[in-house]
C-alpha cells in the first residue's frame, strides 16, 4: 500500500529554553499507509495529544520532519494548507466547537473554507449527515438543541465533509456512554469502508483499539514503545503492565489463567477469541 504519512525524527519541547521546559515527545517516527486502521494508545500524558497535532501542521515539531504524500508540511504555507485539508482532526469532545446557528451551517464550515461551489458543499453536508447517521430533518435544527451524542455525531460529520485522505481522531468516544461509544465507533467504521480513508485513533480503551484497529501504537513518556498488530502488542502484556499501562480484560483473565496451569494463548484480547479458545480447549480436552 502507498505511504500517505511519515513522521521522521520528531521531537517537541514546550517552553524551551526556560526552567519549564519539557520534551512531550521525544525523536518519534512512524507511517501511516493508505487505508489502514491504526489506534494510538498511551496512558494520560504519554505525548499522544502532542503528536497528533503535528500531524495536519497544528504544531511545528522542534527537530524532526512530517510528510504527506512525500511533502514536508511545513515547506510552505501552501503545503500547511493542503496538509490541513487532507488531514482532518477531530479533537477530544469536539462538540464544544460547534457555534453556528444549524447543523447544516456547521458541517458546511470546513467545505466552505475550502472555497468549494454551493452544491458541491450541499453535497457534502448531506453525505456527512448519512454517514454519522443524522436525519435530514435535524440539518435546520440548532446543534444545542441535540443530545450529547448527536452534538459529537455533527462535530465528527463537519470533518467528514471536509473528505479528508487520513483522518485523526482524539479519544472520538470521550464522555459518552456505551451506546453513544458504539454509535461513534459505527461511524468511523463506515467512514472508513465508503471512503476508504486512513484512520488513526486515540483512545485510552484497549477493548476498542483491539476490536477495531489493524495496528496499535503504543506510546510511554513521548516515546514509541512498540507497534504491531493487536496481537502482537497484547501478546508483549506484562510489557504493557510494567509501562503502567492497561491491556483488555479479556487479556488480563487469560494471563491470570495461564499463570494457573492452562494452557492459553498470549494473545487474546477479544471476547470472540476468547470463546474461540475456551471452546479449543474444551474440544482438546
Amino acid at each position: 500500500m502507498p505511504e500517505i504519512l511519515s513522521v521522521q525524527h520528531i521531537s517537541h519541547i514546550y517552553s524551551a529554553g526556560t526552567p519549564f521546559e519539557r520534551a512531550a515527545i521525544k525523536d518519534i517516527s512512524l507511517s501511516l499507509q493508505e487505508g489502514e486502521f491504526v489506534g494510538l494508545i498511551g496512558h494520560t500524558g504519554s505525548g499522544k495529544s502532542t503528536l497528533v497535532q503535528h500531524l495536519n501542521g497544528l504544531l511545528k515539531p522542534t527537530s524532526g520532519r512530517v510528510l504527506v504524500d512525500g511533502q514536508d508540511i511545513h515547506a510552505s504555507k501552501e503545503a500547511t494548507r493542503a496538509a490541513r485539508f487532507k488531514v482532518g482532526l477531530v479533537f477530544q469532545y469536539p462538540e464544544y466547537q460547534l457555534f453556528e446557528e444549524t447543523v447544516y451551517k456547521d458541517i458546511a464550515f470546513g467545505p466552505r473554507n475550502m472555497k468549494l461551489d454551493e452544491a458541491e458543499i450541499d453535497r457534502r453536508v448531506r453525505a456527512a449527515a448519512a454517514q454519522v447517521g443524522l436525519s435530514e430533518d435535524l440539518l435546520e435544527v440548532s446543534p444545542f438543541d441535540l443530545s450529547g451524542g448527536q452534538k459529537r455525531r455533527v462535530a465528527i460529520a463537519g470533518v467528514f465533509a471536509m473528505e479528508p485522505r487520513l483522518l485523526v481522531l482524539d479519544e472520538p468516544m470521550a464522555g459518552l456512554d456505551p451506546v453513544g461509544r458504539e454509535e461513534i465507533i459505527r461511524c468511523i467504521v463506515n467512514y472508513r469502508e465508503t471512503t476508504g480513508a486512513t484512520i488513526l485513533f486515540v483512545t485510552h480503551s484497549m477493548e476498542d483499539a483491539a476490536r477495531i484497529a489493524d495496528r496499535l501504537i503504543v506510546l510511554n513518556q513521548g516515546e514509541v514503545l512498540m507497534e504491531g498488530t493487536p496481537g502482537e502488542v497484547f501478546a508483549r502484556s506484562e510489557e504493557l503492565l510494567q509501562a503502567g499501562l492497561d491491556i483488555p480484560t479479556v487479556t488480563r483473565l487469560f494471563m491470570t489463567l495461564k499463570s494457573r496451569g492452562l494452557p492459553l494463548s498470549d494473545a487474546v484480547y477479544t471476547v470472540e477469541q476468547a470463546m474461540d479458545e475456551i471452546l479449543r480447549l474444551k474440544e482438546g480436552r
